[in-house]
């Protein structure tokens, strides 16, 4: 079938001037359009406005948009239950990625493997996963099938991630207890764990540009992707905390006690959730996977990324942003039982603070009104603030270990202002080029790798000095030095913030062919504004020039969604939307407010559907 039938019965349809009532009306009663404005809405349909859609035309403007979305994201607002199904994909990977960071190297210190060795391992999956994400990207871009890609990925990582905190197999299988078959033996594992790691996180995130063409939604499905990464973090903290208070780490047996049952937890909590994205979320089918040849779905290809001055700029701040959120993340757990001499659960406490910040001041971010001007102020702040707590880290005497939880929250500040800009500069650079979208994840993400496992290699190679000490009252002999960890974790983090920001000064977001106006607009605003950009996405995407964009407003599937259901209102006039519409849809949502309904859009991100932006924070 070519690619234009669905379009011209789509168009076909909207020609009929008609309207379809939402679930829950009988007959052909008229959507809300009619009810308030009947003589503006026939001005602008050119038909009466008692003409109501019929079920023979009703089913063919569903055919049609149903036909449309196989071959590519529409300009549709996406049903809450898609974004919730969609953010609960990556739960697996954040669970075992917030282990990774935080617990391997102090794990594989406790049981005795020494600092350079540990960071050998790290290395070896680092350099796995940064090296499968650049063929991943490929081969999704070629062949699509992101779900199959995710599925396969999350296997792989629920059956090695066991392996590398449940002990070491392949020594025991080799009947060897040396330090350097130790070593290889979690290094093989760690590999297999980011092979699948890495394709389930790119194939996750290119999802988002191929489900739909609406600003709004990808932005929802991003933010819900966040809450969830948080969540996933908070879960892992609250595990470890129970599994830290119930098995005491005194000995090496002890510590590979603790590890085993946090690592199966996860995988079992990580798994339930990766079940439901896989039934909730529905894959379109790009057409430039199946004809490849088609010009109206020619592909982006690698080197007119690199021809990109803001390719370069994003990858450098982000890959900056990763190194300094993952570094700081990884030596927090010795600096707190090394430099600060305090308990075993501060292992999960302070990293557990961190988070609950970056999650509240996430949803806060949410409130904003975004321009490219203001995304890099928001950075550049974010990264004044981790300037500020490096110096702090440097500083604190173990006296004042105290001070550690405030700084925990101003951490978490930071990091939040960070990722969040430096993600939505990603989605600027991308655009609407969903051919190219895998390959630009999977590059910056192998940036990202690459340069956090060789950084905690250095460090971990400057630290293997050894010495006995005393950690919470054990005889456990471990490797430890304090002073390095607090240089490092003093002044890495806050180089990295300070050569990002002066970047992010430097960048000029609107150099991209991406569509950047919507940044202007509040990031979760549901008005028409929103639909009118999402559709014209949506027409590009499936091969309309920019010439064809102003026609094609004469003609156009205008989606309304109420509350209680999807109105289809099919009228060929203006895409304009009447004010008292979305007012009274508005008071409509106020009515059915409950705590449920908060949480839910608390997680989808989508506060803009009940209030406007606070204006105290323009």
């Amino acid at each position: 079938m070519d690619v234009q039938e669905p379009m011209a019965t789509s168009a076909a349809v909207a020609g009929a001037g008609c309207t379809e009532s939402g679930p829950g009306n009988s007959g052909s009663i008229p959507s809300t359009r009619d009810s308030e404005t009947p003589k503006s809405r026939q001005a602008i349909a050119g038909a009466p406005s008692s003409n109501d859609c019929t079920e023979v035309q009703i089913e063919a403007a569903t055919t049609a948009e149903m036909k449309l979305s196989l071959y590519g994201p529409t300009g549709l607002l996406l049903p809450r239950r898609s974004i919730l199904s969609y953010g609960t994909g990556h739960m697996l990977n954040d669970l075992t990625a917030a282990c990774w960071f935080t617990y391997l190297l102090i794990f594989l210190t406790d049981v005795g493997l020494s600092p350079q060795q540990a960071a050998t391992v790290m290395l070896s999956g680092q350099v796995a996963d940064g090296i499968a994400t650049i063929f991943v990207g490929q081969l999704i871009d070629k062949f699509g099938h992101f779900k199959v890609w995710h599925a396969g990925g999350s296997i792989l990582v629920a059956l090695s991630f066991s392996s590398v905190f449940g002990g070491c197999y392949a020594c025991e299988l080799l009947g060897t207890t040396s330090f350097s078959a130790i070593t290889i033996g979690y290094s093989t594992f760690a590999a297999i764990f980011n092979l699948g790691w890495a394709a389930t996180q790119v194939s996750h995130m290119s999802l988002v540009n191929c489900i739909t063409a609406n600003a709004t939604s990808r932005v929802s499905l991003n933010s819900c992707r966040n809450a969830f990464s948080m969540v996933a973090n908070l879960c892992l903290y609250a595990i470890a905390y129970v599994v830290f208070w119930m098995f005491p780490g005194t000995s090496a047996e002890g510590v590979h006690k603790q590890f085993r049952w946090i690592a199966w937890i996860s995988i079992f909590t990580g798994s339930c959730f990766v079940i439901v994205f896989l039934f909730g979320v529905k894959e379109p089918r790009l057409y430039h996977h199946h004809s490849p040849a088609k010009s109206t779905f020619a592909k982006t290809t690698v080197s007119t990324w690199f021809k990109k001055i803001l390719y370069y700029q994003v990858a450098v701040v982000y890959t900056l942003t990763r190194l300094t959120t993952n570094v700081s993340q990884a030596l927090l757990s010795f600096y707190l039982i090394d430099d600060l001499m305090m308990g075993e659960s501060s292992k999960a406490v302070i990293p557990a603070l961190i988070y609950i910040c970056s999650f509240l001041t996430s949803i806060v971010l949410q409130e904003l009104h975004w321009t490219g001007h203001r995304l890099k102020g928001v950075y550049a702040g974010g990264a004044c603030l981790w300037i500020f707590s490096g110096a702090a880290l440097y500083l604190l005497p173990i006296d004042f270990k105290s001070s550690i939880y405030g700084l925990a929250g101003i951490i978490g500040l930071g990091n939040a202002l960070m990722l969040v800009t430096a993600t939505s500069m990603q989605g600027v650079l991308v655009g609407h080029d969903l051919s190219g979208v895998a390959f630009v994840y999977g590059s910056l993400s192998f940036l990202d790798k690459l340069t956090c496992g060789i950084a905690l290699y250095l460090i971990e190679g400057l630290n293997d000095e050894t010495r006995s000490c005393r950690r919470n009252g054990s005889d456990l002999t471990i490797s430890c030095s304090g002073s390095t960890i607090r240089t490092a974790l003093g002044l890495v983090p806050s180089a990295c913030a300070l050569v990002a920001a002066l970047v992010t000064v430097s960048m000029n977001l609107t150099d991209t062919d991406a569509d950047t106006s919507v940044l202007s607009k509040p990031l979760l605003d549901e008005s028409a504004t929103g639909q009118d950009q999402g559709e014209t996405s949506a027409l590009r995407l499936n091969g309309h020039s920019s010439e064809a964009e102003g026609r094609s407003k004469a003609r156009s599937i205008l989606p309304f969604r109420g509350r209680r259901g999807r109105n289809y209102e099919l009228v060929s006039g203006s895409d304009e939307t009447d004010e008292g519409d979305i007012e009274k849809n508005k008071r409509e949502e106020d009515q059915g407010f409950s705590i449920w309904k908060l949480l839910e859009m608390s997680m989808v991100g989508r506060w803009g559907s009940i209030r406007r932006p606070m204006t105290w924070l323009e």
